[in-house]
């Protein structure tokens, strides 16, 4: 192998091993329970607020924890968002720096 063969795998392992852990699923799966945690939690809020006669002070923090989860749901998937971004130019890199090893070409892999 050449020393160029050589950085090129090295690259390649090394935009693998980047690549095989993906921060942008676990920002997205945070989102997702923060929103469904904010409904619930929203929900109980507003059946106090119905139920009471009076203002009720734990339907008040409710509401502002349901309030704060939105938020924290917001930026978890904005986060994502951008995480996914550079994920995927990483990812075309990795396929484009693959093609150029030839390692996805099935005639290269066949003996001569």
């Amino acid at each position: 192998m050449t020393s160029n063969t050589q950085e090129l795998r090295a690259r390649l392992d090394q935009l693998q091993d980047r690549l095989s852990t993906r921060e942008s699923t676990t920002r997205f799966a945070h989102a997702g329970v923060a929103v469904v945690i904010a409904s619930l939690v929203g929900g109980a809020s507003g059946k106090l607020f119905y139920d009471s006669l009076r203002t009720p002070l734990l339907a008040w923090a409710a509401a502002f924890a349901s309030l704060a989860l939105l938020v924290y749901a917001a930026i978890s998937y904005r986060a994502g968002r951008k995480l996914l971004a550079d994920e995927l130019k990483e990812y075309e890199s990795m396929l484009a720096l693959r093609s150029e090893l030839r390692l996805d070409d099935p005639s290269a892999l066949l003996p001569r």
